[in-house]
């Protein structure tokens, strides 16, 4: 069974930068599409990025295009999230979640595999 580790996330001022990482342990993480979700206190969780298997296909939630960027590097078993321009509209709870197809999707029930998430806080 994986396990999803995340890492990455603290607190930062507003126009600064993040970059999370999920690492995963007890499988190889090449074998599934990987999900970035997020949720701030007292509202839903909310679809982040998904990256596919191979690592062509990237998909965003549009609040995050163009300022946050996903990638994986499978020999390394860990995929990363880059976050720029923070605001603090993106304070949440950062969770990176796995699902044993070749591309991922947005609705969180998809996913098979669920890290314990690090919290990102941006200050204005």
């Amino acid at each position: 069974q994986v396990q999803l580790v995340e890492s990455g996330g603290g607190p930062v001022q507003a126009g600064g930068s993040l970059r999370l990482s999920c690492a995963a342990s007890g499988g190889s993480l090449s074998m599934f599409a990987v999900g970035w979700f997020r949720q701030a206190p007292g509202k839903e969780r909310e679809f982040v990025s998904t990256i596919s298997r191979s690592g062509d296909i990237q998909y965003y939630e549009d609040s995050v295009k163009g300022r946050f960027t996903i990638s994986r590097d499978n020999a390394m078993n860990t995929v990363f999230l880059q976050m720029n321009s923070l605001t603090p509209e993106d304070t949440a709870v950062y969770s990176c979640t796995a699902r044993e197809r070749s591309t991922g999707g947005t609705e969180w029930k998809l996913y098979d595999y669920w890290g314990q998430g690090t919290q990102v806080t941006v200050s204005s």
